[in-house]
């Protein structure tokens, strides 16, 4: 039987020369980073692990994801599973939600409160509301109404290209322009009085019954608040305005989308995912 992805990059980051006559610090070293690799790979499993949970519409238990992803690795349990969570959420638009604190049970809802499983479309295997909470985030910043050259600009430093078949959400311009404005998510309207015509995005009203601006600013606080190098203070400082008017202040540079990159352990789970899609493989 052929291996998973999961257990070949686990085979390969858990292996390390072993360099005879090295000095005890060196020894120390190498093992630290051999650890690290390995937690490394395992938070990526668990993100696909939570993936298949999703896409199943299966809950999951500690004691599940203990046995079946992170085995030998279950003292580092807590720092594995927050950042699988935080991939899940950043990356997928996926939370991660405790329903049974006592036997520690998990369900996989959309983020935002959203209805919107992310499924849609021959083929499609792993959810892409992600980058639907992305187009919400940068409409409501600007100001309810984001010209299309600024999406296309703002979506193109998060590795998803007009025109440009993405890895992981297929064609973009189908799910913007087609997709989401069936599902009634985004409005795609052409721009009075222009010529050449020119269009421009908005909150479909699905969007506007499921979620508010205030929940959308919310999500994006405790994001920075994860992240050193965003801009808290921007963020704070718009929160603490007019529950509906404080948005406009969070510009579409500072706004984050699902991008791998800059999620943790995003390179492994990338390698992870996109094994997966080549060899139509199941990872456990």
């Amino acid at each position: 039987m052929a291996s998973s992805p999961c257990s070949q990059y686990e085979d390969e980051g858990s292996s390390s020369p072993d360099k005879e006559g090295a000095s005890s610090r060196e020894g120390s070293e190498e093992a630290e980073s051999s650890l690290q690799g390995a937690l490394c790979l395992k938070k990526a499993c668990l993100v696909m692990f939570l993936l298949l949970k999703y896409c199943a519409k299966e809950p999951t238990t500690k004691a599940e994801m203990l046995s079946k992803v992170i085995k030998e690795h279950q003292d580092h349990f807590p720092e594995i599973f927050s950042a699988a969570s935080e991939c899940m959420q950043q990356v997928f638009g996926i939370d991660v939600k405790e329903v049974d604190p006592s036997a520690h049970t998990y369900v996989l809802v959309a983020t935002l409160g959203l209805t919107y499983d992310g499924m849609v479309g021959d083929g499609h295997r792993f959810p892409n509301t992600g980058l639907l909470v992305t187009l919400l985030w940068l409409i409501a910043a600007e100001g309810d109404c984001a010209s299309e050259e600024e999406v296309w600009k703002a979506l193109h430093v998060r590795g998803v290209h007009d025109g440009k078949e993405h890895w992981l959400y297929g064609e973009p311009r189908e799910l913007l322009t087609k997709v989401w404005v069936q599902e009634q998510y985004l409005e795609y309207r052409q721009v009075p009085n222009s010529n050449p015509a020119r269009y421009q995005f908005l909150w479909g009203p699905r969007a506007h019954a499921e979620t508010t601006k205030l929940k959308v600013l919310e999500f994006l606080l405790r994001v920075y608040r994860r992240d050193p190098n965003s801009n808290l203070s921007l963020c704070e400082e718009a929160l603490s305005g007019e529950e509906e008017g404080g948005l406009s202040q969070v510009t579409p540079k500072h706004i984050p989308g699902p991008c791998l990159a800059a999620s943790p352990a995003g390179h492994d789970v990338r390698l992870v995912l996109s094994s997966a899609l080549r060899r139509g493989q199941s990872v456990f």
